[in-house]
């Protein structure tokens, strides 16, 4: 009896063994990158060396291809790859948004994302490395936002002109390198980088940039900190209350924010100072 339960259970392991070959070989051939995407690959790389591509893989639509950099997700004609369209790829015959499960697997599939310690609770903006921000104060500065923005994010520019009519705000904005370090390196390192910033963002002027230059600079660790927090697209707004607010949004959408966390901090309990006696 015994030696038959051996047997079958040698048999089991071995049939297993096969099993799993075969599933790991299948895996390994349906990830393997075509020459066409290994070509564009190669190619981005060259052209943009700081900008860490991970991925190229073919889409649906002929002669697209999905670029994967820094987290970010951008979409390149093969024949032309100046070009870098960002936003959802939709199908709409079938009504069916092809980009947002592409980044929900890629989410899971991230075993950095599994293993670093993420941050579930809100982070309130006093809280973060406030010095590695670019500081921009308005009126007398009482209210405060964090904003994590990229110099080369389209939404992020349009963001910036609804920032600049705020009142009475301290603004800090953390440079995240989604599409590449090189220009936010070139702001931060700046003579006046809160001035080059704002020339940059509202009239597209990088004159007071400083490209290639070599500067202790905090980029590597805004990343890191957007990575902790969860931070997957730019802008991305985290109030003094620690909630947040995920892409461009209006003017008067600000101030409505500005209102509301304002009232629940009027409403907190203040804590009571101990009576000094003589």
């Amino acid at each position: 009896m015994m030696a038959t339960t051996d047997s079958a259970r040698r048999r089991h392991r071995f049939a297993s063994t096969v099993l799993c070959a075969v599933l790991a070989a299948a895996a390994a051939t349906a990830q393997a990158a075509s020459p066409d995407e290994t070509r564009l690959l190669t190619a981005l790389r060259k052209a943009h060396p700081g900008t860490e591509f991970t991925e190229v893989s073919r889409t649906e639509v002929s002669g697209l291809y999905e670029v994967w950099m820094n987290g970010n997700v951008a979409y390149v004609a093969s024949a032309n790859p100046r070009y870098f369209v960002f936003g959802r790829l939709f199908d709409t015959q079938a009504m069916r948004d092809v980009t947002s499960p592409r980044i929900a697997q890629r989410s899971s599939q991230d075993g950095r994302a599994q293993t670093e310690a993420v941050s579930a609770a809100p982070v309130p903006v006093d809280q973060l490395p406030l010095a590695d921000a670019i500081k921009t104060v308005r009126g007398n500065g009482q209210r405060k936002l964090a904003v994590f923005s990229d110099p080369n994010c389209v939404y992020c520019k349009q963001l910036e002109p609804e920032l600049a009519g705020l009142d009475n705000v301290t603004i800090y904005t953390f440079l995240v390198p989604f599409q590449g370090e090189a220009r936010p390196v070139a702001i931060w390192c700046a003579a006046d980088r809160e001035r080059a910033w704002r020339q940059w963002m509202l009239q597209a002027d990088a004159s007071l940039m400083q490209p290639g230059a070599q500067c202790d600079h905090p980029i590597a660790r805004n990343l890191e900190l957007a990575r902790r927090l969860r931070v997957q697209g730019t802008p991305t707004m985290i109030w003094a209350d620690g909630s947040r607010t995920d892409g461009y949004v209006g003017r008067s959408v600000l101030e409505a924010r500005f209102a509301e966390v304002g009232k629940v901090a009027v409403a907190q309990p203040q804590p009571v100072k101990a009576e000094k006696r003589p």
